[in-house]
């Protein structure tokens, strides 16, 4: 019985293995691609991933771009592009990049529903779930819409307030 334990240990290993080194070929393509390549879609860059081997759904794209930290920022032209954290030139750029991605904000009982301009929802979604935890515990994104939980017991002004703490489009407007 140990011998086949240790088979099915010894599979389940390699297997687990075999994933992870792909995921990491995978990171350095999508890495790669959104360096030296202007993309402004997950369609186009799923292509690009096809044409290096790489044959994955949106779905995870979607959640290897979360991951990655990858941002859909304007270009000089206007057009929303796919960059790296490290190409983000800085902090002032970023913030700028938050004040022109909210449109508007609501809430509804412990939810808050924050509206973006095309494709700056997860971008700003992962922003939200990284800054304040304590204060909105997951959000859902999609294209243009984030659903966001509000932790028990926070008042609309806090959740506002800490929202505000990171997107300056927010400070000095009234909830």
């Amino acid at each position: 019985m140990g011998s086949v334990y240790s088979s099915l240990i010894h599979l389940i290993n390699k297997y687990v293995e075999s994933k992870l080194k792909n995921k990491i070929k995978r990171f350095a393509a999508i890495k790669e691609i959104i360096s030296t390549n202007t993309v402004s879609c997950q369609e186009d860059l799923l292509q690009l991933l096809d044409e290096r081997g790489f044959q994955l759904t949106q779905a995870t794209l979607s959640r290897d771009l979360k991951q990655m930290k990858v941002a859909k920022t304007p270009d000089v032209s206007g057009e929303y592009i796919y960059k790296l954290p490290n190409e983000l030139k800085s902090s002032e750029e970023h913030n700028i990049y938050l004040a022109n991605s909210l449109t508007t904000i609501d809430f509804s009982g412990n939810n808050v529903v924050l509206h973006t301009r095309s494709g700056y929802a997860s971008s700003l979604a992962y922003e939200i779930d990284e800054r304040i935890p304590s204060v909105i515990i997951g959000t859902v994104a999609g294209e243009d819409t984030i659903i966001g939980v509000i932790k028990e017991g926070l008042t609309k002004k806090e959740v506002f307030d800490a929202l505000a703490s990171f997107i300056p489009t927010l400070k000095g407007r009234q909830q």
